[in-house]
C-alpha cells in the first residue's frame, strides 16, 4: 500500500478502532491491553496483512513523545499522601533495583553468548546495554487489569508499585544511553559515567520541579475565557519540560514525571476537565506506540532468537527480577514475605524496553537488530506469562481486595473549587422508624439533600415529602475546615 495521505488517516481509523473493540474483549480474559494493540499492529504488519514500516526514526519520535505524556499523567495520578509511606522502597526499586536487574541480566547473557549451541554473541558491554534496555518494569498494564476486575492491593503495594513504574523508565534509559556511549566512544572512565549520572538526576529533577511550579502558576494566572485551551496550554508545558531539560543535559522522561507530580498534587484551574483531557490522551498515545512497535517488528525475524530469548525472559522473571526486589527490599522489614513475591513477579516488561531497544538501532550498534528483536520477544513473553497471572497471583497470596466505590450513585461531581462533598445513602426501615420525610431527619448543619433516586425516577425533593425503603439519597456537605 502507498502511504497517501489519505491511506495513512484510513489505515490509522481502522487500526484504532479494531485496537479498542480488541481490547474490550482482552480484558475480560486478564489479557493485557499492551499485548493486544501490539499484536494488532503484527497483523497489520508485513508479515501479516502487508503494511511496510521500517522507519526506526519515526518509530522512535513517536515513543519519545508518548513516553512523555504516559510519564506526566503517572506523575498526575501519584498522590504524595499515598506515598509517602512508601517512597523509600518505591524509589530503591526504581534505581538500585533497575540497576540491579541489569546487572545481573546482562552477565546471564554474556554467559549465553559463549555458549556454542547459541547464535548470539555479544560483548560483555553489548550484553549489559541489551540487559539495560529491559531493566524497567511497566505497571499501566498491571493496573488497566486488577481495574477491570475490581481489585486492589493490600499493604500499600498499589502506589509503590505505581511509584516504581513512574521513576524506573529514567534509570533504564540513562542506562541505555551511557551504555551506547561506552561502546560508540571504545571505552568511558567510571568518573565520566558518575558525572553523567548526577547530571541527569540532578538536572532532571530540579528542572521537573521548577517547571511544574511554573505550569501551575500560569494555569492559575493566565485567565483564559475558553475553559478548553488549559488542558492544551498543559500537555505544551510538557513537550516544553521534556525538551529543555534534554538540551540541559537532564533527564527529561524524569522531569515529566516529576512535573506531573508538582501539577496533580496542588490546586489549578478546570483540574477535572484537565484530569480527563490528559487520561483520553494517555490511551491514544499508548495505543498509537504499541501499534507503531508492532508495525515495525518482523515476525519472522524472531523466529531466529526465539530460543535464547525465552531462556532470557525466564531467567528475568524466576531470577532477575526477584533476586534485585528481594536485595533491594532487605532494609524495610515491614513489607511482608507475600507482599515481595508479588512485586517480584510484577516485573512487566511493555513498551518502553522496546522503544529503548530503538536507540541502539538508531546509533548503528553492532548487532542493534538482534538486540531490538530478543527485546520485542521478551516482552510478548512477560506479558503472556506474567501479565495474564497479576490478578491470579494477588488472590493467590491473598494480597486482593476490592477497589473502593468511586463516586456516587447519581453520576453527579462538583468542581474542585467548591468547597463542598457528596454522597449518598440508601433510605433504610430502620431509618424510616426514626423519621419518614427529610425535615424530621435532623440532618448535620451544612447538610442538604439535593436529590432523591426511586427506581429510575429522580425526584427534586422538598421537607415534607415521604421517603420510601430503598430511596436513595444525595447529599450535599460543607467540608470542615482542617
Amino acid at each position: 500500500m502507498i502511504f497517501t495521505g489519505e491511506n495513512v488517516v484510513l489505515v490509522g481509523s481502522i487500526l484504532l478502532f479494531v485496537s479498542i473493540v480488541v481490547s474490550r474483549t482482552g480484558y475480560r480474559f486478564g489479557v493485557p491491553a499492551l499485548l493486544l494493540f501490539l499484536v494488532v499492529g503484527m497483523l497489520f504488519g508485513s508479515d501479516g496483512l502487508g503494511l511496510q514500516f521500517s522507519d526506526v526514526s519515526t518509530a522512535q519520535f513517536i515513543g519519545m513523545l508518548a513516553l512523555s505524556v504516559i510519564l506526566f499523567a503517572g506523575g498526575m495520578d501519584t498522590k504524595i499522601a499515598d506515598v509517602r509511606p512508601i517512597w523509600k522502597p518505591g524509589l530503591t526499586l526504581s534505581t538500585l533495583g533497575v540497576l540491579l536487574t541489569a546487572l545481573s541480566t546482562g552477565v546471564f547473557i554474556w554467559w549465553l553468548s559463549g555458549m556454542a549451541w547459541t547464535n548470539i554473541s555479544f560483548s560483555l558491554t553489548a550484553s549489559l546495554l541489551l540487559a539495560a534496555t529491559m531493566s524497567s518494569t511497566d505497571s499501566a498494564s498491571v493496573f488497566a487489569i486488577l481495574r477491570s476486575q475490581k481489585m486492589n492491593l493490600k499493604h500499600n503495594l498499589r502506589p509503590m508499585l505505581e511509584l516504581e513504574s513512574g521513576s524506573n523508565d529514567p534509570m533504564a534509559y540513562m542506562l541505555t544511553i551511557v551504555l551506547i556511549q561506552l561502546i560508540q566512544t571504545s571505552g568511558m572512565g567510571w568518573g565520566s559515567i558518575a558525572w553523567s549520572f548526577l547530571v541527569q538526576f540532578v538536572v532532571g529533577g530540579v528542572a521537573g520541579y521548577l517547571l511544574g511550579r511554573l505550569a501551575i502558576y500560569i494555569i492559575n494566572k493566565i485567565g483564559i475565557d475558553n475553559q478548553s485551551l488549559y488542558p492544551i496550554l498543559l500537555l505544551s508545558f510538557v513537550f516544553f519540560t521534556f525538551a529543555v531539560t534534554d538540551r540541559l543535559g537532564g533527564n527529561g522522561y524524569l522531569a515529566v514525571y516529576i512535573t506531573g507530580m508538582v501539577v496533580g498534587n496542588r490546586r489549578i484551574m478546570y483540574s477535572r476537565e484537565i484530569t480527563t483531557f490528559m487520561d483520553g490522551l494517555t490511551w491514544l498515545f499508548q495505543i498509537v506506540m504499541f501499534l507503531v512497535l508492532g508495525l515495525l517488528v518482523n515476525p519472522h525475524e524472531m523466529l531466529s532468537v526465539a530460543c535464547v530469548a525465552t531462556l532470557i525472559g525466564v531467567f528475568m522473571i524466576l531470577v532477575s527480577r526477584p533476586l534485585s526486589v528481594f536485595l533491594c527490599l532487605l532494609p524495610f522489614r515491614r513489607i511482608t514475605f507475600p507482599s515481595r513475591l508479588f512485586v517480584s513477579w510484577v516485573g512487566l516488561r511493555g513498551a518502553v524496553p522496546i522503544i529503548f531497544a530503538t536507540y541502539p538501532v538508531v546509533a548503528r550498534v553492532e548487532g542493534a537488530t538482534v538486540i531490538f528483536n530478543v527485546v520485542f520477544f521478551i516482552t510478548i513473553v512477560s506479558l503472556v506469562v506474567q501479565g495474564t497471572t497479576v490478578s491470579r497471583v494477588a488472590r493467590r497470596l491473598r494480597l486482593s481486595i476490592p477497589l473502593p466505590r468511586i463516586g456516587n450513585a447519581f453520576g453527579v461531581e462538583l468542581p474542585e473549587e467548591i468547597d463542598s462533598k457528596l454522597s449518598d445513602r440508601t433510605v433504610t426501615e430502620e431509618m424510616l422508624e426514626r423519621a419518614t420525610t427529610l425535615k424530621d431527619m435532623h440532618l448535620p448543619q451544612g447538610t442538604l439533600v439535593m436529590m432523591v433516586k426511586r427506581g429510575s425516577r429522580f425526584l427534586v425533593p422538598n421537607g415534607s415529602m415521604e421517603l420510601e425503603v430503598g430511596d436513595k439519597l444525595l447529599f450535599i456537605n460543607q467540608k470542615k475546615e482542617e
